[in-house]
């Protein structure tokens, strides 16, 4: 875990002269600069709630669709954590285990889970919602990040029953995010994090993108991160009382 941060504290610690994206810089603006994060367990719900303020609006500039899952656009506020990939159900795996909270028009990747309340359940990617996610070192793309992948029929993968059935690290836990004015915020019930509430983490703002037709690219890669929260990822927060 220690080597693996240290890799990420470099790769972000560049980001202001990643190359760049097509759509990448047309999403950089006050909404997605991290101002401050924070973490608490609340007994009374029995839940922990991870919390970011930007400077601007949190949540209000989402993707604009550009029909089609090859090159979709996906924005996130990010948590990387030092939780175990076994904490949220996974089988043990290499990697740092972050849970994102993204929009996407194009696609639908939690279609057990109805966002938008219309009793429609496969058209709410636009929708500020988690994933849990594997994150990997990967020097592919411009962010050097991707989720880990694996081969279908992998018979040491396991996945919680909520993930969306896609070959890689991912899942959809369906935990609330709620936005408002300039904060946005996820509600973790404790029971979901192997009642772990003693873990550190940080918040990342970026934009990664979906690949589908080249195969020596990963299937979802960081291309461009906005805004760093402790300045060097350094995961320097952690979960108050």
């Amino acid at each position: 875990m220690k080597q693996f941060l240290i890799y990420l504290c470099v790769a972000l610690a560049a980001h202001p002269i990643l190359q760049a994206c097509e759509q990448c810089s047309s999403f950089n603006g006050p909404d997605f600069v991290i101002k401050q994060a924070a973490g608490r367990y609340d007994a009374a719900i029995d839940s922990i709630v991870l919390d970011v303020s930007v400077e601007g609006r949190a949540g209000n500039t989402r993707p604009k669709p550009i029909g089609k899952l090859d090159g979709a656009p996906v924005l996130g506020y990010v948590f990387p954590t030092t939780l175990k990939s076994t904490d949220v159900g996974f089988n043990p795996t290499e990697g740092i285990v972050a849970l994102a909270l993204t929009s996407h028009p194009d696609f639908d990747d939690s279609p057990i889970w109805d966002e938008n309340g219309d009793g429609i359940f496969d058209n709410d990617g636009l929708v500020w919602h988690p994933h849990w996610v594997i994150l990997i070192e990967d020097n592919r793309v411009a962010g050097g990040l991707a989720v880990k992948e694996f081969k279908k029929g992998d018979a040491t993968v396991k996945l919680p029953p909520t993930a969306p059935g896609m070959p890689m690290y991912m899942d959809s836990p369906g935990f609330n995010v709620v936005t408002k004015d300039n904060r946005i915020r996820v509600i973790v019930p404790a029971a979901r994090v192997n009642r772990r509430t003693d873990f550190k983490f940080d918040a990342v703002t970026c934009y990664m993108q979906v690949n589908t037709s080249d195969m020596m690219m990963p299937m979802l890669g960081v291309m461009t991160v906005y805004s760093v929260a402790s300045g060097n990822l350094s995961l320097p927060y952690a979960v108050k009382n």
